[in-house]
């Protein structure tokens, strides 16, 4: 194999999160008194971590206070909602279990809070993933490279041996600012023309195709 470790967003990649999501972005606003969002508004707002989702949900003038206080309201009901309706993309688990029956190692690096990516990574993927990690405080998010830089030194694999696996155009940003490769997936949160736009070296239509590119 080409790789000795494949490296994956979450939201969009390895999971459908969008309708919890959805569902606790307007729990928020409606705690506020503020429209809905559509699903389709959420997924083009995810991607750059919690904080930038309900800044772009609230309201067009909405005042820094509010936002922050309904970012509050989002990360308490996220945290006891964000596995009623998200799974895995039909074919992932597959390919997990064959990457780890190769000997190759896997990690998570999200923008998503912390504790609910590693709850959802203990949910449905138990075992088949090393290491995981989400927003922590200290270490800069995506498309800062740290949380790729932290997954190879725990996982001992060097630059050269690592791919980053994800479906926006933060994480072929984020494959770049870190050196590295980058498989845009098109199932998930935004189209094949912004990974094409954005640089991704290999486009794959299903998880089983990802063999393809790393062989």
């Amino acid at each position: 194999m080409k790789y000795d470790a494949v490296i994956f967003d979450l939201d969009g990649t390895l999971t459908d999160t969008l309708e919890d999501l959805k569902n606790s972005v307007n729990f928020a606003l409606q705690s506020f008194g503020f429209p809905e969002r559509t699903l389709d508004e959420v997924r083009s707002f995810v991607g750059n971590g919690v904080r930038k989702l309900i800044f772009r949900s609230v309201p067009c003038g909405t005042n820094e206070k509010t936002a922050e206080d309904c970012l509050a309201v989002f990360r308490e009901h996220y945290k006891d909602n964000s596995l009623v309706k998200t799974k895995p993309y039909d074919g992932v688990i597959p390919m997990l279990e064959i990457l780890k029956k190769q000997g190759i190692k896997t990690a998570v690096v999200t923008n998503k809070m912390n504790e609910a990516a590693q709850d959802i990574v203990r949910v449905f993927f138990d075992g088949l993933i090393e290491v995981t990690v989400g927003q922590i405080d200290g270490m800069a998010q995506k498309p800062q490279p740290d949380g790729i830089e932290f997954v190879l030194q725990k996982l001992g694999i060097s630059k050269e041996k690592a791919v980053y696996v994800g479906d926006s155009e933060v994480d072929c940003i984020t494959a770049k600012n870190a050196g590295i490769p980058c498989i845009g997936v098109t199932w998930g949160f935004r189209d094949k023309s912004v990974l094409h736009e954005n640089g991704a070296d290999c486009i794959i239509d299903s998880p089983e195709k990802i063999f393809d590119c790393i062989k």
